[in-house]
């Protein structure tokens, strides 16, 4: 099973990348936000999702663990198969998948090609309430992908994370702070989104 190549990108085309490892050209599947991450001629380290059939192996490639973590998390959802779950992932960061899911925002979801408003909202029912996945992260990653990553994630997590602290449930704590972070911005601070969020949630007189 192979879960990781760190190779010379040999060629890119439509939905496909081949990568060098070491004079074996590997093929690998991915989106068009990946591919875009990439350049031909560079050193690329990509996380890989391997699938195997009765006819074939396919090797699913993405810049970040987070990422690669996602799409098989989203596969075991009824009706979301490998495509779909490509297909979500070009259309939302993880970040963006996640307050959507929070909020939800089916409407966001749906904006995917093949994704419909029904699979869009049993995709939001299956994973309403529930931690993220947690990707493999290794140390040296590419500056591709060390450059597109998202920092302010952790600030997102950590308010999650107190606010479960503080007794609310991890359905509302998600939501909240997804709202906030659409209200605040971005690159907003852990205590800001905390201090949002403690907001949304105190009890109106």
């Amino acid at each position: 099973m192979i879960g990781r190549l760190r190779g010379i990108i040999a060629a890119i085309g439509e939905g496909q990348a081949l990568i060098d490892v070491q004079g074996v050209g590997y093929l690998v599947h991915a989106g068009s936000r990946s591919l875009a991450r990439l350049s031909v001629g560079e050193v690329a380290e990509l996380h890989i999702e391997t699938q195997m059939s009765e006819s074939a192996i396919r090797l699913f490639a993405f810049v970040s663990g987070e990422e690669r973590a996602w799409f098989s998390r989203l596969q075991s959802a009824p009706g979301v198969g490998a495509k779909t779950a490509l297909a979500i992932l070009d259309t939302l960061t993880t970040s963006q998948l996640m307050d959507a899911i929070a909020l939800n925002d089916t409407a966001a979801i749906s904006r995917a090609n093949g994704v419909g408003k029904k699979l869009a909202e049993r995709i939001v029912t299956e994973f309403k309430g529930k931690p993220p996945p947690m990707g493999l992260f290794a140390p040296g990653l590419a500056l591709a992908a060390a450059t597109t990553a998202q920092p302010l994630s952790g600030a997102r997590a950590a308010a999650v994370s107190a606010l479960v602290n503080l007794g609310y449930s991890q359905t509302d704590a998600a939501r909240v702070v997804a709202q906030a972070t659409r209200d605040v911005g971005d690159d907003a601070t852990e205590s800001t989104l905390i201090r949002a969020a403690l907001k949304a949630l105190a009890p109106t007189a």
